[in-house]
């Protein structure tokens, strides 16, 4: 990536595969930030067979174009975005996400610039085709343990301060593997109700219509076991892997939902054979951090309006 972020204050990152028209709306959604002297926009085409690049370069020429002729997954384009950046904060976004807000960049630098700790800033997130009618909410700025990945803002200090996002958890769990990391570095994950993003998901009929259900639900859980093996003490590692099952076994295979018991034992399967990733990784929480990191509130994924 060209060295062209020098003295920008945020750059916008955006990974994208044969999604060019979700991207086209991203893109003209936000494109009076795009259009900002202190802002920069690069995009990553990960092997679009959709003219993703060529519609870019002709609608949007002063965006950054990167592309892989082959899909090299969503997390390595992520590590490559945020390590090559020089701007002092990043914002990633999907290619189906926008700002309602109108002027998350001001927001998002005074945020920072008074919040010396916060690593990661986690956006209000609404997930639905169409902007609800009411954006404003009375919910209270607060610590989480986690973030969204479709909409957040780092600052580029604590990022340089951690690994990269493991590509081997292949877009599952990756948020809360820099969570962890964040935290094990003292650097905190706030979530910022004066940011809202819209989301442009129908969660209902991508349920309906979730073809690829359970490689998604067998990465979902291993990467959430990934998680345990990574970071947790080793006594509370049994405690919550019994749990997770037998959860499994409680609210979806006795009550007839027999679609999860494949991915399940592949999933079981998945984690032996991380079992090298483990001993190589391994960052584990003392009880003492454990004990204040399960204090705080669980990571804002959806906001609804208030009735």
């Amino acid at each position: 990536m060209k060295d062209t972020t020098v003295n920008k204050k945020i750059s916008i990152l955006i990974s994208t595969k044969n999604r060019v028209n979700e991207l086209l709306y991203t893109l003209n959604e936000i494109q009076f930030l795009i259009e900002r002297d202190d802002v920069d926009c690069v995009v990553f085409d990960d092997g679009s067979t959709d003219n993703t690049s060529q519609t870019i370069k002709q609608e949007f020429p002063k965006i950054q174009l990167l592309r892989n002729e082959t899909s090299k997954g969503y997390l390595f384009c992520r590590n490559k975005m945020l390590n090559e950046t020089n701007a002092k904060f990043a914002i990633s976004l999907d290619d189906d996400a926008h700002f309602i807000t109108a002027n998350p960049i001001e927001i998002i630098e005074s945020y920072f610039n008074h919040n010396s700790s916060c690593g990661v800033i986690a956006t209000r997130i609404f997930w639905g085709i169409n902007a609800p009618k009411q954006t404003s909410t009375e919910l209270q700025n607060l610590k989480v343990k986690s973030f969204v990945g479709c909409g957040h803002v780092w600052n580029m200090n604590a990022w340089r301060d951690i690994p990269n996002y493991p590509e081997w958890y292949q877009f599952y769990g990756e948020e809360n593997f820099a969570s962890l990391q964040l935290f094990k570095q003292k650097w905190e994950v706030h979530y910022l109700t004066d940011i809202f993003v819209q989301h442009r998901v129908d969660l209902i009929k991508r349920t309906q219509k979730n073809k690829d259900f359970a490689i998604r639900y067998r990465r979902a859980l291993r990467a959430d076991w990934c998680n345990y093996f990574l970071f947790l003490p080793f006594s509370k590692i049994p405690i919550k892997m019994g749990y997770s099952i037998w959860m499994q076994f409680k609210n979806k295979i006795f009550k007839g939902d027999l679609k999860i018991v494949k991915p399940l034992i592949l999933a079981i399967f998945d984690l032996l054979l991380l079992v090298p990733k483990f001993y190589k990784h391994r960052n584990a929480l003392t009880i003492n951090e454990y004990n204040k990191y399960c204090k705080l509130k669980d990571a804002k994924v959806f906001w609804k309006p208030e009735k």
